[in-house]
Order: structure tokens, then sequence, then C-alpha cells
């Protein structure tokens, strides 16, 4: 039984973990505003290693359609830019010498919609990892009906669980695709 309560409680975990990276992916999906997590998956070289760059500098948005970076080091700044141009960003960074600005463009109606299709591709690839989950623990129980002499009930009842958290998290993957569509397509 504490073997079904332990399956049940790891496929909570693993949906949960899904609904995350789908919060982080979506969080470095541009819409239009300055975030600094936009900046999230850019490495610098720092004598001779790949670092975040959120690590050799200050990262921070004064406005709504800008980016300021303050590198800890002036002589970063030629490493940052270059970290910067040659990421998926699409923004030329400005140099003054003294720190970096990444003016945000406004997005056009057709790159809205295209960032709304990929956002759903990802909400959708979340939800297929929610239900491999689901269908990986419910065979999981099935085959602890056989092995391990689990009652049916309580293995339908486990069942109905790992059902229950799968909706659970289903609707909130609806709920974060929702709220990022409404900022996407914001003006």
């Amino acid at each position: 039984m504490s073997e079904l309560k332990e399956m049940v409680a790891q496929a909570g975990n693993n949906m949960s973990k899904a609904v995350d990276y789908l919060e982080e992916q979506l969080g470095r999906v541009r819409a239009g505003k300055a975030s600094t997590k936009l900046l999230d998956g850019i490495m610098v070289e720092y004598y001779g290693s790949l670092v975040p760059l959120n690590q050799v500098g200050t990262v921070n948005t004064p406005d709504a359609k800008s980016i300021v970076i303050t590198p800890w080091e002036k002589s970063l700044i030629k490493e940052i830019e270059r970290a910067i141009i040659n990421s998926p960003l699409g923004i030329t960074p400005e140099n003054n010498g003294e720190l970096i600005r990444l003016g945000i463009p406004p997005l056009t109606e057709e790159r809205r919609r295209e960032l709304v299709k990929q956002v759903k591709a990802d909400a959708e690839e979340a939800k297929i990892r929610v239900r491999n989950v689901r269908r990986d623990t419910n065979d999981a129980i099935k085959k602890s009906i056989k092995a391990d002499n689990t009652p049916e009930d309580v293995a339908k009842d486990a069942e109905g669980e790992v059902q229950k958290l799968h909706d659970k998290y289903i609707k909130r993957i609806d709920e974060v695709f929702a709220e990022k569509e409404r900022e996407i397509m914001t003006v």
C-alpha cells in the first residue's frame, strides 16, 4: 500500500516538474516588454570557462523597453556584447564603454501570432510529459497487482488519484498558457 502512495507522490512530483519547466521556458519568450529572464540562457566566456551572464554583471530593467547590463569588470564588456550578438535573442546591444543597453523593440502583430504558436507548442509538450507520467504510473500500478498481489480496489483508487493529479496539472498548464498568451497579445 505504501508503495502505491509513493508511486502517486512521485507522479505528482514529476508532473509538477513538467509545469515548472514550462513556466521557465515561457519566461524566456520575449513578449514585447523587457525582462531579465530573456538573458537567462546566455553564457559569457570568463577566464576560459562559460558562465551565465547574470554572474558577470548586474542585469536590470530601468523601464519596460530596455535592459541594462553593468559588468563587474570593464574588460568583460566585449565578451558580454559578443555573447548577446551570438545568442538567438535577435537584439543588437548598445555599448557605451561603461554598460550595455538592450532596446527591446515592439512586436509586430505577425510576430505576436508566431510567439503564441510557439508558446502553444511548448504548452502541448508539457501536457504530453504530464500524460506520459500518468501512463507510466498507471502501468506500474497495474504491474503491482500481478507482482505484489495488490488488491484491485486499492490499485483503482491509486489510479484515480493519479488521474486527479493529471487533471490538476493539465489545468495549470492551460492557465500558464492563457496568461502568457494574454501577455504576448497585449500591445
